[in-house]
């Protein structure tokens, strides 16, 4: 009796193979391809990022860890007890920037869920975990819009925030393809206080539209003028001559919700609705319609 060899998997189905070196451009292919058919199935046009420190706190909960750090250093040595109360100061200190995110995304979510089009408009995108990937998450989900959370695998665990809507949370290995998503859809950018992170993605766009690698216009925000003119200085760079004066002009610093909603309200809706924004900050009719 001839006996047959077992049937070899195809390769699709050969976990080993796709796992391997030899797959790898099968896994980058499938982070541009699964969040693609993703997208067009919740009808997602465009976004407006939000990017910043994934250790902030809310105020209350900054709040209650400085009263905890109070009651549970009292036997610790002094200068121990230092570092942690400064420590957990800075967090309640930092908390407003948490509430500001937050409140900027509600208000930039029940602006475009007004906004009459076939695909979802500036949906609010997160790096889709806690500090304030969280809180512009939360502020979209409290305006009752969609948002989305683009979460990578590191090696400390990071886990998607419970305000991302389901469909639209994502898992990426690869930094380029999350960060790919991030830019390719993108026609706003709000850069909260952040680390070494957020730096890279601030840089990363300006150095996109520096470079005219954008075939659309993104309004950049840098939120927290305290912040960031201790962290950058961005004049330095044109008064080197390491950039050009106009290069500075890529985006606006802002220190307050309602001026950074004015700001992309207006712009969005100058570059990419065709029109002005009415005195209630809704868009009109005649000039919001989108491509299908």
């Amino acid at each position: 009796m001839t006996e047959h060899l077992k049937s070899a998997p195809v390769a699709y189905e050969n976990e080993a193979f796709l796992n391997s070196p030899d797959g790898r451009i099968l896994r980058m292919l499938a982070e541009y391809q699964e969040p693609l058919a993703r997208f067009r199935r919740e009808q997602i046009q465009d976004t407006v990022v939000f990017f910043g420190s994934a250790r902030f706190q809310g105020q209350k909960a900054a709040a209650q860890n400085l009263a905890t750090v109070e009651q549970n250093n009292v036997a610790s040595p002094a200068a121990q007890l230092e570092k942690d109360l400064k420590r957990a100061q800075a967090g309640v200190d930092m908390a407003r920037y948490y509430e500001d995110a937050r409140r900027l995304a509600h208000m930039l979510t029940k602006w475009s869920i007004q906004i009459p089009a076939r695909r979802h408009r500036f949906v609010v995108t997160t790096g889709g975990g806690p500090g304030i990937m969280e809180a512009a998450n939360l502020g979209a989900h409290e305006a009752g819009g969609k948002s989305i959370g683009l979460n990578i695998q590191l090696p400390f665990e990071q886990y998607p925030n419970q305000y991302i809507t389901p469909a639209l949370n994502f898992q990426f290995h690869y930094f380029f393809m999350r960060k790919f998503w991030f830019a390719y859809l993108a026609k706003g950018l709000v850069i909260f206080p952040g680390g070494f992170g957020t730096m890279d993605e601030l840089f990363e766009i300006l150095t996109l539209a520096q470079t005219d690698k954008l075939a659309k216009k993104i309004l950049v925000v840098i939120y927290g003028s305290e912040y960031w003119k201790k962290i950058i200085n961005f004049q330095a760079f044109v008064d080197a001559g390491t950039v050009s004066p106009q290069d500075i002009d890529q985006f606006k610093i802002i220190d307050s919700p309602d001026e950074a909603f004015e700001f992309l309200r207006d712009g969005l809706t100058k570059f990419h609705l065709g029109g002005a924004p009415t005195k209630q900050g809704e868009v009109m009719p005649e000039i919001a319609k989108t491509r299908p």
